[in-house]
């Protein structure tokens, strides 16, 4: 488990490799607002956990593990963060802030309870079957997409 701190460079870096295809410290330090030793320390204790590849002055890659995690930190935002614009009709800027802070102090189960709520009041789609954020689809979903692969 890493601190709240190095999720948000996890998040950052994943978006930064979205929007441009590489993550360099730079753009990392700047998207933060922070200094570049900051960054350098992060990465390495990053390194450490396994979620990046990096040398210092080299390619920045974020790891299957660590991809997936910051999958899931991102997605944890989202649904905290319709909760708060869709279902609570926060203005926007506000929803947004408020995501930040509440999204780093609850846990998985929370946030799977708070997904199936959000869904369900929204009528996005029913969740009451098993899902789970540490997984990338709910179960019966991974399950029904299975079923239709082999069907085809």
């Amino acid at each position: 488990m890493i601190s709240k701190a190095l999720e948000e460079y996890l998040k950052t870096m994943y978006v930064l490799k979205k929007q441009n295809g590489n993550i360099r410290v730079t753009d990392i330090a700047n998207k933060m607002q922070c200094t570049k030793p900051s960054v350098n320390k992060a990465l390495n204790n990053l390194k450490e956990e396994e979620l990046i590849n990096y040398e210092t002055y080299g390619a920045i890659e974020l790891t299957e593990k660590g991809e997936d995690l910051a999958k899931k930190i991102l997605e944890a935002y989202d649904i905290i963060y319709v909760f708060f614009k869709d279902v609570l009709n926060l203005e926007d800027d506000t929803a947004k802030k408020e995501a930040e802070k509440v999204k780093s102090s609850i846990d998985d189960e929370t946030i799977n309870k708070l997904a199936k709520y959000v869904h369900k009041v929204l009528g996005l789609r029913n969740l009451n079957c098993n899902y789970d954020i540490n997984k990338e689809k709910c179960r019966s979903c991974i399950k029904r997409t299975t079923k239709i692969n082999n069907i085809l």
